[in-house]
């Protein structure tokens, strides 16, 4: 086994592996970015070595930076992680150049499943069934049109190099494959440095399906059973688990031999995912395959009892495969679902900055963790803004979905936005309760999972007495009195001759609410507008709310504290800010006249020019932020005055990008 390990990445990964290595007794080497100085893998590791500047073209992509710093620290081998240079050939044959084990599979096998197109030839010589479609070297727009039109529609344009949804478009008739040829190119260059692309007949509802599979040195190949990856939006998981619920165990069997026949045609080494689609009647295809680690490798990990991070650790040492495939058994059922800084009610668009509360479950034998990030770390805009990963494992899908709802329940995150209240919604909807749910239900059906609905008055009033209470717990923290018996120990608000109000204001969904408050230590009597309400016996702890409301006895899970009460009310959470009692406000700006750069990225299209007159919804510029495109309109119609970015110029958040002619007649 080797000594010394440098792992070849950031974040959640680095951290998991580090922990794998803790275990084994094997020394950790970190590298770290200009932005990652202070980040959880360099100091959970031994020692840590910069690499560069905060992009990940300027470090984590620098693959003689990074051999330096394993020359520098003696490590035996690398540990790529996923991501990055993960499935980079050239890094790969590089590290055996240098005399360092790569922790993956051979460089040639890498090379062999790179191109999308020359993988589903070799899947087909090797019959393993693949998508009819399109995987030739001619890239002219003409010629692939015209293979568009022979494939049929509706199809779906792949960028040939890549993965993770990156220059991915789905075509349903002809006249829309130039413009979304055209994007998925673009979109493919940048993400992958390589615009080739394949076409692929479109598999109209199709359930996502991988089988975790793992080569030795020694011939072995086998696989460790499937995941679920069919809750998808915009071709990026949502939730994975195992088993499928949609396998029987003569499918399992007929895709687990497809993807050993898979691996083997590439003479695989290491941990490898073979990926597929597979239609209603259960006929499967081959789609792609990932030569590394997946994201979502822990719920294979807690059903079946393994650590796949030392596999990987031993097969690259030269050990063989631990298990025979006879000898493979699950137990139980696990999900996973990825907690990330973002804000699903505008578009999943990313966020990033400091999170003040970070608030999650505590882990156990039931309930893992993964994440790279804790209270007071920052989310980047440099990298992928994944939080924490939330696994959980029971003896059956119900159970397990069950679990999962309590341990969202009990997670909050102050700071950037996150999908916290999207997750909720998806794992108590009824296509993935019933286990319906297909890649592209999501797209179809999304307002469900975002809508929020009319705030309920329970709700309010039960948030306002939660802050009360809260109030009041702090006050009387502050008075240290030795008499609670004082009139100066109460923190109600109390007059001479008359009982004290407060106003308790509170803010929900950017939405001003007040509600007018006499009483005190959970006895209450509340004014909304004209309605008025007796609180009795209110009493709250760390994760519930207490209390009788006109008579109606509750008890609901709540999180209080940051001046923010977050509550569920039948199985609806509700956030509740709180504001001051009197403040003043502003008339609403105008607007109209500028359009901002709502994050920090990077200009990749300008499709406007000063002078310009456009109509309200106009495409004017495309951003890429985070890793995704953002397309940026025109929020009137009018008369542009001046654009202040150029293609490729990098851009701060909230940067005026376009101004429009002021006070033109819009009418």
């Amino acid at each position: 086994m080797f000594q010394r390990i440098l792992i070849a990445n950031r974040g959640e990964i680095a951290c998991r592996v580090i922990r794998t290595c803790r275990r084994l007794g094997i020394e950790t080497v970190a590298v770290y970015s200009q932005a990652d100085a202070d980040a959880q893998h360099v100091r959970q590791a031994d020692r840590a070595y910069p690499i560069g500047g905060p992009r990940p073209a300027d470090s984590y992509l620098r693959i003689e930076s990074i051999l330096d710093a394993a020359r520098r620290s003696g490590a035996e081998a690398i540990h790529p992680g996923y991501g990055f240079l993960s499935e980079n050939a050239d890094f790969a044959r590089a590290c055996a150049e240098a005399g360092i084990v790569f922790i993956g599979p051979k460089p040639e096998s890498m090379e062999a499943m790179a191109s999308k197109a020359e993988a589903k030839a070799l899947m087909s010589r090797n019959e393993v069934p693949v998508v009819p479609g399109y995987h030739g070297a001619d890239q002219e727009a003409g010629t692939l049109a015209e293979q568009a039109r022979d494939t049929g529609f509706p199809l779906m344009i792949k960028a040939a190099a890549g993965g993770g949804g990156k220059g991915m478009r789905i075509v349903h008739e002809a006249s829309g494959f130039d413009a979304a040829l055209e994007s998925a190119r673009r979109e493919a260059q940048s993400s992958f440095g390589d615009a080739r692309v394949i076409l692929e007949r479109y598999v109209e509802h199709p359930r996502h399906i991988e089988f975790q599979v793992f080569g030795d040195n020694h011939g072995h190949v086998i696989h460790l059973n499937e995941r679920e990856c069919s809750a998808q939006r915009r071709y990026q998981k949502v939730l994975e688990e195992t088993p499928s619920p949609f396998l029987t165990p003569e499918r399992r069997a007929s895709m687990g031999a497809a993807a050993v026949a898979a691996a083997r045609a590439v003479d695989y080494v290491g941990a490898g995912t073979v990926e597929f689609i597979v239609n209603g009647d259960g006929e499967f295809f081959f789609m792609e395959m990932n030569t590394r680690l997946q994201v979502e490798h822990p719920v294979t990990e807690m059903t079946l009892g393994l650590d796949l991070v030392e596999w990987q650790l031993r097969v690259a040492a030269g050990e063989p495969l631990p298990l025979r495939q006879e000898d493979v058994q699950a137990h139980g059922h696990a999900i996973e679902v990825r907690l990330y800084a973002e804000d699903p009610e505008q578009n999943f668009l990313p966020a990033s900055g400091r999170l003040q509360r970070l608030r999650l479950p505590q882990p156990g034998p039931h309930v893992r963790l993964d994440s790279g990030v804790i209270e007071g770390d920052t989310v980047s805009i440099f990298y992928d803004p994944m939080i924490a990963k939330l696994i959980v494992h029971d003896e059956d899908r119900p159970r397990a979905l069950a679990r999962l709802h309590t341990a969202l329940t009990g997670s909050d995150i102050i700071g950037p936005k996150s999908n916290i209240a999207f997750l909720e919604r998806l794992i108590e909807h009824p296509s993935v309760v019933e286990a319906t749910i297909d890649t592209g239900y999501l797209d179809r059906n999304l307002e469900p999972f975002i809508a929020t609905g009319e705030l309920s008055e329970t709700a309010l009033l039960a948030a306002a007495t939660a802050m009360l209470l809260e109030e009041e717990l702090q006050a009387s923290a502050r008075l240290q009195t030795s008499d609670p018996h004082s009139p100066w120990a109460r923190a109600d608000a109390w007059r001479i001759g008359h009982a004290g109000k407060r106003i308790v204001a509170l803010v929900h969904q950017g939405e001003r609410h007040e509600v007018d408050a006499t009483g005190d230590h959970g006895n209450y009597s509340l004014r909304l507008e004209d309605r008025v309400v007796d609180i009795a016996h209110a009493r709250m702890d760390d994760s519930e709310l207490g209390l009788q409301l006109d008579g109606i006895a509750y008890r609901l899970p709540l999180l209080a504290g940051y001046g923010r009460v977050v509550l569920h009310l039948q199985g609806r959470r509700h956030v509740f800010e709180h504001a001051p009692a009197f403040e003043y406000r502003p008339d609403e700006a105008t607007g109209g006249d500028v359009v901002t750069a709502p994050m920090p990225g990077r200009v990749v299209l300008i499709k406007a020019a000063a002078g310009d007159e456009v109509a309200e919804g106009d495409e004017l510029l495309v951003m890429e932020a985070m890793k995704m495109e953002l397309s940026l309109k025109a929020p009137r119609a009018g008369t542009i005055e001046h654009i202040s970015a150029g293609e490729g110029e990098f851009v701060e958040a909230d940067v005026v990008l376009v101004r429009f002619v002021a006070g033109e007649d819009t009418a």
